[in-house]
């Protein structure tokens, strides 16, 4: 959860936004009952190589235990086959921007064929107490002991002295900054998670403590650090397109002073501030400028995860349409509470002009992101699962369909969910592609998502860790999910 632009975190402080209070600490439900892993062959089956944007037809795809032990023409003899005749494979998606604090979210990820996920708030400090709740659930679903993605877990999320969010880490020296990296790394978390209001000195300094302690860091892009400086500095990813419109305008060093004195403003005038330097951003992006800057993120290898969805949520928040998703269902009712126009970060106070202008911004974002792309930037798909209407599972679906939107061919949207990730945690060995040797992570659909990517949501059968979940199984963890949630209410 995070700001519109690049101050946005502000305005909505202004506007007297809450955290979101997660449930209680609880260990994962568990699936119902399904075959268990062992040797299969999906046999006739289409493979999609994602790598190549082709499908390749008459495969067979055998999977032992939980990887992937050969794509063939013909089964081998003495295993089980699985009937694939006009259906199409692929390796299992990645959502690359969660936060899975609703006790049903791991169950709903798998359901929808993702099956691994980088969460982006790793054990969230609330009320004080110090828990290793993401931790704890990643070893379950990895002991198989209950359904749920693989899980990749950032740390605290650290902040500056005045955290947006309670319960984030609160850093005011670079000293500080230093030390909490080195705590984080032993407490076991994958990454730093970097915020918005983290002073520069103290960002500075947590970068270089990351790099001296092999361990990377990514998250927002703070108000007094510009794109290109988090580039240089070596931040593995850029969330939610952070810094991006001020640092692509042409008017970004006066924008910046201004920004500077945003502390020392009333709540009405830094909430006035920031609609006219959103408006200001949006009207002066400078395309040579922002090739200039996406060339840096080629060079330096910074990546994107634009989570487009989260974004157009912001940019929505007047549309009364979406409270009648049916999707809403598989929600738990804290969840949907924190989701209302009344609870909703950011929806007080806004004008229709003003919403007008966020989808403005919005649009542009969009445009950027096929800029990105074009200029060769890498792109990871994320929904911000947790956000207004950010689905568990089903929420990539929509992101994977506005990375199309903006320019992306079907084939590099699903790369973005599939090799993308794998290049991105260096682990292309083992994830990110239909092929000998990798985890027995895949999707099976009814129809070819190279020919339309909405064809991801047409789900036949999903192999996690090499457990084979079909249709009818699918749809009983569904029917587990629809009935928890209410539970949750």
């Amino acid at each position: 959860m995070r700001h519109l632009a690049l101050v946005l975190l502000l305005s909505l402080t202004a506007c007297g936004s809450k955290a979101p209070t997660p449930a209680a600490s609880a260990p994962p439900a568990p699936s119902g009952p399904t075959f268990s892993p062992a040797s299969f062959a999906l046999v006739h089956a289409t493979v999609v190589d994602v790598a190549h944007g082709t499908a390749l037809p008459e495969r067979t795809v055998v999977v032992d235990g939980d990887r992937i032990a050969a794509v063939t023409d013909e089964a081998p003899a003495g295993v089980r086959t699985v009937e694939a005749r006009g259906k199409f494979v692929i390796p299992g998606l990645w959502d690359m921007h969660v936060h899975m604090n609703d006790p049903v979210a791991p169950r709903l990820f798998v359901a929808n064929g993702v099956t691994a996920v980088r969460v982006m708030w790793g054990n969230p400090d609330f009320g004080g107490q110090k828990n290793r709740r993401h931790f704890d659930m990643r070893d379950a679903f990895d002991k198989k002991e209950s359904l749920g993605p693989r899980m990749v877990v950032a740390s605290q999320i650290l902040d500056g002295p005045k955290p947006f969010w309670p319960g984030s880490t609160a850093v005011s020296t670079p000293e500080q900054g230093r030390r909490v990296v080195d705590e984080e790394k032993k407490n076991g978390a994958d990454f730093i998670k970097v915020y918005s209001e983290l002073p520069r000195d103290v960002y500075f300094a947590i970068a270089e403590e990351s790099k001296k302690e092999n361990i990377p860091f990514a998250g927002h892009v703070p108000m007094l650090v510009t794109a290109g400086e988090a580039s240089d500095a070596g931040q593995k990813s850029i969330e939610h397109l952070t810094g991006m419109l001020s640092s692509t305008s042409s008017h970004e060093a006066a924008m910046r002073k201004k920004a500077a004195q945003y502390e020392k403003r009333s709540a009405a005038e830094r909430y006035k501030l920031f609609l006219a330097q959103l408006g200001e951003a949006v009207d002066t992006y400078d395309a040579e400028k922002a090739k200039s800057l996406f060339a840096k993120f080629v060079t330096n290898g910074t990546w994107q995860c634009p989570t487009l969805i989260e974004e157009y949520g912001h940019a929505s928040q007047d549309d009364t349409s979406r409270a009648k998703d049916p999707r809403l269902e598989y929600v738990s009712g804290f969840v949907k509470e924190m989701w209302t126009p009344r609870q909703a970060p950011g929806s007080k106070g806004f004008t229709k002009a003003d919403h007008a202008l966020f989808r403005r911004a919005f649009d542009k974002k969009v445009a950027m992101v096929g800029a990105m792309h074009a200029a060769g930037v890498s792109l990871l798909a994320g929904s911000d699962e947790m956000n207004p209407y950010c689905f568990a599972g089903s929420g990539l679906h929509d992101e994977l369909a506005w990375l199309v939107k903006a320019g992306l061919t079907p084939a590099d949207a699903l790369r973005a969910a599939t090799t993308n990730p794998a290049r991105f945690l260096g682990r292309e060995n083992e994830l990110g592609e239909v092929a000998e040797g990798k985890v027995g992570d895949l999707v099976v659909l009814d129809e070819n998502p190279l020919a339309d990517i909405e064809n991801i949501r047409k789900i036949h059968a999903v192999i996690s860790r090499g457990t084979l979940y079909d249709r009818a199984e699918l749809d009983k963890i569904l029917a587990s999910v629809k009935e928890d949630a209410k539970k949750h209410d």
